[in-house]
């Protein structure tokens, strides 16, 4: 079963794009996998981390693009955070540009979708 990240709080801090995660998690156990999906249903970006031969999906929900945005366009470094633990989201800039641009004007992602990324990024 794969588990799941809810981030539920975003913040620049030292030219770092810091992903909080809402519940307990070891965080600094995993390994980033360097992908992203989207999931049109929630509003979400799926960064993708491995733990013990598994994925874990970190969650971004819509609440946070406005600071993911911020971060793009300063070309800082993503890391999600919970407690002491901290995950470089390695290649997040790179593959949330190529989503990103992907979903503009692609009706696939569904209206609504298409339409908040538009609207953020």
């Amino acid at each position: 079963m794969k588990k799941r990240v809810l981030i539920d709080f975003a913040e620049i801090k030292n030219e770092e794009l810091l992903l909080y995660a809402a519940e307990p998690v070891a965080i600094g156990e995993m390994k980033p996998v360097g992908q992203i999906l989207v999931d049109s249903d929630q509003l979400s970006f799926i960064y993708l981390a491995e733990q013990d031969g598994d994925y874990t999906y970190i969650t971004i929900p819509e609440s946070v693009w406005t600071s993911v945005k911020t971060a793009l366009d300063s070309n800082f470094e993503a890391y999600a955070v919970h407690g002491e633990g901290r995950l470089h989201l390695q290649g997040f800039k790179e593959e949330m540009d190529y989503v990103v641009e992907n979903i503009k004007g692609n009706s696939n992602y569904g209206e609504k979708m298409v339409d908040r990324v538009e609207a953020v990024f």
